[in-house]
C-alpha cells in the first residue's frame, strides 16, 4: 500500500486532544482520517462544571453528527471507521470532578467518560501531580482506582507524580496508561517519563501514548515530525511494539488565556510552569496533517503491521481490556 492508502485503511486513534471544540476541529479530524480521539472535558472543574462541559460537548456533537459520533465501546470505534466519522471519547485530565464521591465514577462512565487522569500537575484527593512533592496514592485514591476498574474507566498517569503513578500501576487490576507523554531520555522535564518509569508501566501491562507537545520535545518549537517519530521510536524500544500509541495533546484553536488557565494550580492560583511559545512540530501542526505521521513512520523503515499498531490498533486492544468487553 502507499502511505495514503495505509492511513485510509488503518484505525487512527489520538489518545489525547484538548483542542478548541468547534466544527472546524471536527472537519480537520476528518481531513486527518482520525477514527477516534480521547477529548478532554474536564481539567480543573468540579462535578457540576464538568457535567455542564459534557452537556455542551454532547450538543455540539449532535449538531455535527455528520462528522462525529460518541464512543462508549471498541465496537463504536470500529463503527466510526466503517461509516467514515470520528468517534469522540470523553476523558478527564484530573480526577477532581469525582470530588469525594466514589459513586461519581459510575455516573460519569454512564455519560461516556472512559479514561480519567488521576491528577493534573498538583495534589488532589486521589494523589499527587508531577509538579509537587509526591505523597503517593491516598487511601481514597485506592478506592477510586478499584471503582474505575469495576466500571471500566482507564487510569491515566500522564501528569501524575512518579510515586503516585507507581502505586496506581501496582494497585490497578486493569491496564493503566500514560496517554500523552515523552521520554526524559530525550529531554529532562517534570512532565517527561524516565526509561525506568516507561519500562515499569509496560512490564505491568500498561500502555504509553507519545505526545508531540513542543515544550517537552528536545528541540522545542523547532521540532519536526521526524523528531516526533524519533520520540515514538525511543519509547517503543523500551515498551515494545504492542504497548505504544499516539497521544498528541493537540491544543489547536486555543489562545494564551487557555494556557494561563492550564498552567496555574486549580486554574487560577499559583503558577506551576510557563510553556512559552507553542508551535507543533513541522509536518503535523494540525490534526488534518495526521496522514503525514503514517508516511513518516513508513519512510523511517517501520513495517505496515507495526505502523497500524502505533496509529491505533494498540489503543483498541488496551481499551477493550480496560472496558471489559
Amino acid at each position: 500500500m502507499s502511505p495514503a492508502e495505509l492511513h485510509a485503511d488503518s484505525i487512527v486513534i489520538d489518545g489525547l486532544i484538548i483542542a478548541k471544540w468547534n466544527r472546524e476541529l471536527f472537519e480537520d479530524m476528518r481531513k486527518g482520517g482520525l477514527t477516534m480521539a480521547n477529548c478532554t472535558v474536564s481539567v480543573w472543574e468540579g462535578f457540576q462544571a464538568t457535567v455542564d462541559s459534557i452537556c455542551k460537548s454532547q450538543k455540539l456533537m449532535r449538531e455535527n453528527s455528520d462528522l462525529v459520533m460518541p464512543v462508549r465501546t471498541t465496537a463504536d470505534i470500529r463503527k466510526a471507521k466503517e461509516i467514515g466519522k470520528t468517534g469522540i471519547l470523553f476523558g478527564f485530565q484530573n480526577a477532581h470532578a469525582y470530588e469525594d464521591q466514589i459513586g461519581y465514577v459510575e455516573v460519569f462512565k454512564q455519560l461516556g467518560v472512559g479514561i480519567v487522569q488521576m491528577c493534573y500537575n498538583t495534589q488532589n484527593l486521589v494523589g499527587t501531580g508531577c509538579y509537587e512533592r509526591d505523597g503517593g496514592l491516598s487511601g481514597f485514591g485506592r478506592e477510586i482506582v478499584a471503582e474505575m476498574n469495576r466500571v471500566g474507566v482507564m487510569c491515566d498517569l500522564s501528569h501524575v507524580g512518579s510515586k503516585t503513578s507507581e502505586e496506581v500501576i501496582l494497585e490497578s487490576k486493569k491496564p493503566v496508561c500514560y496517554s500523552h507523554c515523552l521520554p526524559s531520555g530525550l529531554k529532562e522535564h517534570p512532565r517527561n517519563k524516565s526509561d525506568e518509569e516507561l519500562k515499569f508501566i509496560a512490564d505491568h501491562g500498561g500502555f504509553v501514548g507519545v505526545t508531540m507537545f513542543a515544550p517537552f520535545l528536545a528541540k522545542g518549537i523547532d521540532s519536526t515530525i521526524d523528531d516526533y517519530a524519533e520520540a515514538i521510536e525511543y519509547t517503543m524500544n523500551i515498551v515494545g511494539e504492542d504497548a505504544i500509541g499516539i497521544g498528541t495533546d493537540f491544543t489547536q484553536g486555543h489562545g494564551q488565556d487557555f494556557f494561563e488557565y492550564l498552567t496555574h494550580d486549580k486554574g487560577y492560583a499559583r503558577r506551576l510552569t510557563s510553556f512559552g511559545k507553542i508551535i507543533n512540530p513541522l509536518g503535523i501542526r494540525t490534526v488534518g496533517e495526521f496522514p503525514n505521521l503514517t508516511e513518516t513512520l513508513l519512510k523511517r523503515g517501520h513495517s505496515e503491521r507495526v505502523v497500524r499498531k502505533i496509529m491505533g490498533e494498540n489503543w483498541v486492544n488496551v481499551l477493550k481490556d480496560v472496558w471489559g468487553e
